[in-house]
């Protein structure tokens, strides 16, 4: 793909957007960026492009940039639906997303992994169990390394393992993942896309080039994902629910069994122990098979597969244990961004929970939550955006508290929590109401939660209510 003299428009002034003008640029290309935020608003990122050399135009999006263009590269925070991207394909622009852009310039294989919950830890294991094996990889993607920074720094990885999320998907033309891999679907982005069968479609793309030499890892106990996946090309491999005549993982307690045919490196079985394993939580253990049986399609040992399990100890703002103040636990689950993710770690407590939750609600209801709330929660302290959704939802079902602050929620669910119970923070929305990411967010609880447990309320807490 030449890009020398051509003009061309990213979309989105993000992390994404600034790595994929800086490529842009040393390919040769007339690279102008557009974003509708302020320059005030986007941080380090104006400085950056500027010092590149490359034209801005922000707080809008001027059609007359669009229809001029000869190539778009949109960010994946930017809706391939807004007008202005209409009417450039109407014209017979050709609009593409970061990840497709970037495939046309990796020459290694790529595993791709995707999924409502649990992309970014899968993702990380992965890495870590091909590391292991002595491979050279790249890690990135949609965890916070974009792939075009891989394709731009020609680094010389022996495989590119890419955590992707749909709306990369949404623009794929022909990304072809050599592994492909499909851990859950559950509501999600539903302000964002139509409805739930739009936001699955976009999921299941994830195969869509994939041919019979490639591998599809999949959730077998999802009946959703079995049906996406009857017409895919590629070999399957199923994690969970795997049926008798089929290849994949099986849980049996502390030990994950591999079966297959076509992987030399299994000799059917064979055991994974995760019994001294730090992952928690039946998702995480699924999470792990997922990883374990894409591993080993891409090549890993069984060893390097092992000391990966047994040296992982889970990431910041996933069921991440915080503190333990006067008894109560404290665990920051900030990156629970929706419903699914938010039961998954409620079924993780037998202890009473006060849960803080709420932020910028992403079209999901609630109520789908009222069945585990009523069975251990003990209290809700809700902020954000959602307050009042989480309140009509929910309030019938456990009392609700409110509060404007996270430092104030967290002082909130200190008082109501005894020795033995759990303050949870899992949101189940965005966060770009209060933070700005879910990363900050977390943070921030932590911080608070730090404060509780030096004794130092003088910050005045109560103020914020």
């Amino acid at each position: 793909m030449d890009l020398s003299n051509k003009k061309v428009l990213v979309v989105g002034l993000g992390m994404t957007g600034v790595s994929t003008a800086r490529f842009l640029k040393n390919q040769g290309a007339m690279v102008t960026v557009t974003d509708m935020a302020k320059e005030d608003e986007l941080g380090d990122s104006v400085e950056t492009v500027r010092k590149l050399g490359i034209k801005m135009e922000l707080g809008n999006h001027q059609i007359n940039t669009f229809e001029n263009a000869d190539l778009i590269v949109l960010s994946p925070g930017v809706p391939h639906t807004i007008p202005q991207i209409k009417k450039a394909k109407d014209k017979g622009i050709t609009v593409l997303g970061e990840v497709e852009l970037a495939s046309k310039f990796i020459r290694r294989p790529v595993i791709a992994i995707t999924g409502t919950n649990g992309k970014t830890t899968t993702t990380t294991l992965l890495g870590e169990m091909l590391k292991n094996s002595g491979l050279k990889v790249f890690v990135g993607g949609n965890i916070g390394n974009p792939l075009i920074g891989y394709a731009d720094r020609k680094e010389n990885a022996e495989m590119v393992v890419a955590e992707v999320s749909s709306f990369q998907l949404d623009t794929i033309e022909s990304f072809k993942p050599k592994v492909a891999v499909l851990l859950n679907i559950t509501e999600d982005h539903l302000d964002r896309y139509p409805d739930f069968k739009a936001y699955a479609d976009s999921k299941a793309r994830i195969f869509e080039n994939q041919n019979t030499g490639d591998t599809a890892v999949l959730n077998g106990s999802d009946p959703l994902i079995r049906k996406l996946s009857k017409n895919i090309k590629s070999k399957k491999l199923f994690f969970t629910a795997r049926k008798e005549n089929e290849e994949g993982a099986t849980i049996n307690g502390k030990s994950i069994i591999l079966f297959s045919k076509n992987i030399p490196a299994i000799h059917n079985p064979e055991i994974i122990d995760i019994s001294s394993a730090s992952i928690t939580g039946k998702h995480n253990i699924e999470n792990a098979s997922a990883a374990c049986l894409t591993a080993l399609a891409a090549g890993a040992t069984l060893e390097g597969i092992q000391t990966a399990i047994d040296n992982f100890k889970g990431l910041s703002h996933r069921l991440e244990y915080v503190d333990s103040v006067n008894g109560v636990k404290y665990f920051n689950d900030s990156k629970a961004t929706n419903i699914d993710s938010v039961a998954r770690a409620l079924e993780f407590f037998s202890n009473r929970v006060i849960l803080i939750m709420g932020g910028r609600n992403k079209g999901a209801s609630f109520h789908a939550l009222s069945d585990l709330i009523q069975h251990n929660t003990k209290e809700i302290i809700a902020i954000g955006e959602a307050k009042k959704d989480i309140i009509s939802s929910l309030g019938h079902v456990v009392h609700v508290n409110t509060a404007s602050t996270m430092e104030n929620a967290v002082f909130k669910a200190h008082g109501a929590a005894k020795p033995g119970d759990v303050v949870l923070l899992s949101p189940a929305c965005s966060s770009f109401d209060m933070f700005s990411s879910y990363a900050h967010r977390g943070e921030i609880f932590c911080e608070a939660v730090k404060l509780l447990e030096k004794g130092k309320k003088e910050i005045n807490l109560q103020k914020s209510s």
